[in-house]
C-alpha cells in the first residue's frame, strides 16, 4: 500500500490516507487518483509507512511481546523517503524533501540527517523513565 498526505497552508500535513499500489504506481499518478477522488487540486505527497529517521525498515515475520512484528532495517536503504512517515501537524520541507515533525521544545535542534528534534543534552539510557524540563535544560525522572 502507498501512504499519501494532504498538505495544506505552509505545507503542513492535514490527513494521511492509503491508496493501493495496483493505483499508485507512481507517486504522480497517486497525487492524481486522491485529485479526482476528492474532486479538488489539493497537494498531496508520498510518504513512507517504513521510513524513520531515514532509514527504511522491513517487517519480519518475528512477533514481539505485544503480537506485534517486528521491523528491522532494510538490506536496500535506497528505499528511504522523505525522512520520516508523516503524521498529521507534520511539515513537508520542501528543501529538504522530508517529513519534519513539530519542534517539540525550544531549545531543540533539528537533526539534518534524520530530520527529528535532538535535546541539548543526552536522554539518559537506564530503567528510569524520564521526561524533558525545558526550564532546566535537564531529564527529570518522572513521578
Amino acid at each position: 500500500m502507498a501512504h499519501f498526505c494532504k498538505l495544506g497552508v505552509g505545507n503542513i500535513v492535514e490527513k494521511v490516507v492509503v491508496v493501493s499500489n495496483d493505483v499508485a504506481t507512481t507517486e504522480q499518478a497517486g497525487v492524481e487518483f486522491l485529485q479526482n477522488l476528492y474532486g479538488t487540486r489539493d497537494n498531496w505527497k508520498q510518504t513512507s509507512y517504513n521510513t524513520r529517521a531515514n532509514i527504511h525498515y522491513t517487517t519480519t515475520d518475528q512477533l514481539d511481546e505485544f503480537g506485534s512484528p517486528i521491523k528491522v532495517q532494510s538490506t536496500d536503504q535506497s528505499k528511504a523517503f522523505r525522512k520520516n512517515y508523516a503524521g498529521i501537524g507534520w511539515k513537508y520541507d520542501q528543501t529538504r524533501d522530508a517529513f519534519i515533525p513539530p519542534q517539540p521544545y525550544d531549545s531543540w535542534t533539528l537533526n539534518e540527517t534524520t530530520c527529528l528534534w535532538n535535546p541539548p543534552v543526552a536522554k539518559p539510557i537506564d530503567e528510569n523513565d524520564y521526561i524533558w524540563n525545558e526550564q532546566n535544560q535537564s531529564w527529570d525522572i518522572r513521578e
